[in-house]
């Protein structure tokens, strides 16, 4: 591909771009760009390239990864270190750049889950892959219902004192977890930038739990992970399981969930998406968008046409929202 020239309109519009995230000084764009499906090995690097560009020529700033995904683990970060030398070397500053750590990466029992000897090693080879010194947020990916929390986070804690990450994020732990981590962080000068966890219009369990008003009560940040239901709320299974899709191919996504009832409900968000003037995927992200706490959605694209449709989300006004149907059986 040609050589990369950032769009100098790519901070346009900033006031409908971004938020800020909780009490702190870091804006995220509303939209941020996911790496966890379609940036592995197996992908074509032109055109995770090409998303890449698109998503920074319109002010996506946050790349958010993982030290797992790929496939294999650690691919998705390989390819991020190639995107950073080859095109984002001189936008360094500009980029708010995420990872984990806490599931499988390698044999024996260092290789996953929230020990101190685990998280270290972790966060150094992310960093190698990633060809960076630091990364801006590390996150720990996980709960680990064995190892004592006060080791964790005092890892988290010593991360961020040695100058590896800026911040620290909590991923899919109870709130009862994220109330004790909050409070052991603060003390610790180090408090939780941001919680991920998965809220769409499909799996609302998160919510129900009272994460995300905890978190603004709190200061602290909120981004929704497959915020479009790993596709299920986007035009791909309106009308069955294509060939080619995640679903078909046995990966995250399984068959089962596409029950006749789900995709009843699904055609009908597209329905009310359709009369709006919208696609299903954008009214999908502008509903997370406009729930309690949010301050971000992350999303994944197969092309940069996909992930083009899902920015036009933060033009859809989020007070018509409040009305969309609620699937009231568990698909997650």
């Amino acid at each position: 591909m040609e050589k990369y020239i950032a769009s100098a309109a790519r901070y346009s519009d900033s006031d409908n771009k971004y938020r800020r995230c909780g009490n702190s000084g870091v804006l995220l764009p509303k939209v941020s760009l996911g790496f966890w499906q379609n940036f592995g090995a197996d992908a074509s690097f032109d055109n995770c390239r090409a998303i890449a560009r698109l998503a920074f020529d319109n002010g996506v700033t946050h790349f958010d990864l993982a030290n797992n995904y790929g496939p294999p683990p650690g691919a998705a970060e390989e390819l991020l270190g190639r995107m950073l030398k080859d095109d984002f070397a001189t936008h360094r500053d500009e980029l708010f750049i995420a990872t984990k750590a806490g599931y499988d990466m390698w044999a024996g029992p260092y290789g996953s889950w929230g020990s101190r000897k685990h998280l270290m090693a972790s966060l150094d080879r992310s960093l190698g892959r990633m060809q960076l010194d630091y990364v801006d947020l590390f996150y720990i990916h996980r709960y680990d219902p064995v190892t004592p929390l006060d080791e964790t986070l005092q890892a988290l804690v010593d991360i961020v004192r040695a100058g590896k990450a800026l911040y620290i994020g909590i991923s899919r732990w109870p709130l009862d977890a994220l109330k004790y981590a909050n409070e052991f962080l603060r003390k610790q000068g180090v408090p939780p930038l941001i919680f991920q966890g998965r809220l769409n219009l499909l799996d609302r369990a998160v919510q129900e739990e009272g994460v995300p008003a905890y978190c603004k009560e709190q200061g602290i940040g909120f981004i929704s992970f497959s915020a479009l239901a790993q596709g299920l709320l986007t035009s791909r299974y309106l009308g069955g399981i294509p060939g080619d899709s995640r679903m078909a191919r046995g990966g995250s996504l399984q068959q089962e969930k596409l029950t006749p009832q789900l995709l009843e409900h699904l055609n009908r968000l597209n329905a009310i998406a359709t009369e709006r003037g919208e696609s299903l995927a954008t009214m999908s992200l502008a509903w997370v968008l406009a729930q309690e706490g949010v301050t971000s959605v992350l999303v994944g694209a197969r092309t940069p046409q996909q992930f083009a449709e899902s920015l036009r989300c933060i033009k859809v006004s989020q007070e018509l929202c409040n009305d969309l149907p609620l699937y009231p059986h568990k698909v997650f």
